[in-house]
């Protein structure tokens, strides 16, 4: 596992993948910040995490389209599935390589919360709470897009498929006070990710909503995990 985490980790930064991500997402958070801390004056930084949280929609795809559905479209899938790290070894592998690259970039947005500890208060335990629901809430997108990485059979796919998912995701959590049917709210409020982050972004650590987004991102890495060991199975 660790050989390929490795792997997959310097390839992120051999090719122009982990400098987009990260550039992108820090564009588009400082943009954020400037508008909803700085200009405001504002110092909510809770709101601002939260608003942060829907760049996982439109960028995790490009940390996960590469993963597996490169592999596929370079025929090197089967030397992958061959070698002596199991098929789980393998799927973690590449998730903790994706995660971590999500884990650098997001550490590098503290710089924000010291910009508003040099001009206004922070409350140190508000903040590490909403960041734990954010970074939860991007381990989870990641798993989503890296098992549809192995649905299909080129990186663009994958990221078309993953972004039309995470788009979907969105939808429905705005579905949810909009529906009018009590089961249909329910079931919606329950599987809906941005619902599950609400209590980090009010401050207060719900250990339903952790357990909840680790068992989500763990699911779609099982999914993964038996997508391509039935891959190996049938040898295609």
């Amino acid at each position: 596992m660790l050989a390929v985490w490795k792997r997959e980790l310097q390839s992120y930064y051999y090719t122009p993948v982990g400098y987009v991500f990260m550039t992108v997402f820090l564009v588009l958070s400082g943009i954020m910040f400037f508008m909803s801390i700085l200009q405001p004056r504002s110092g909510d930084l809770l709101i601002f995490i939260g608003q942060m949280g829907y760049l996982w929609m439109l960028l995790s795809p490009v940390l996960t389209m590469k993963l597996l559905a490169e592999e596929k479209q370079k025929h090197t899938d089967q030397l992958l599935l061959t070698s002596p790290v199991s098929v789980p070894g393998i799927v973690l592998g590449k998730y903790l390589a994706a995660v971590t690259v999500m884990l650098l970039t997001v550490l590098i947005t503290f710089a924000y919360v010291g910009v508003m500890g040099l001009y206004g208060t922070v409350y140190p335990g508000e903040v590490m709470v909403g960041y734990l629901g954010f970074v939860l809430e991007g381990c989870a997108f990641i798993a989503v897009d890296m098992f549809l990485s192995s649905c299909t059979g080129s990186p663009v796919s994958a990221a078309i498929a993953a972004f039309g998912v995470n788009f979907a995701l969105w939808i429905l959590d705005l579905l949810v006070d909009s529906v009018g049917i009590g089961f249909v709210e329910t079931v919606l409020r329950f599987i809906s990710l941005y619902r599950r982050n609400e209590p980090f972004l009010m401050g207060q650590l719900s250990f339903a909503s952790v357990i909840y987004d680790v068992s989500f991102a763990l699911v779609f890495v099982l999914l993964t995990c038996h997508r391509l060991d039935a891959r190996r199975y049938q040898g295609a």
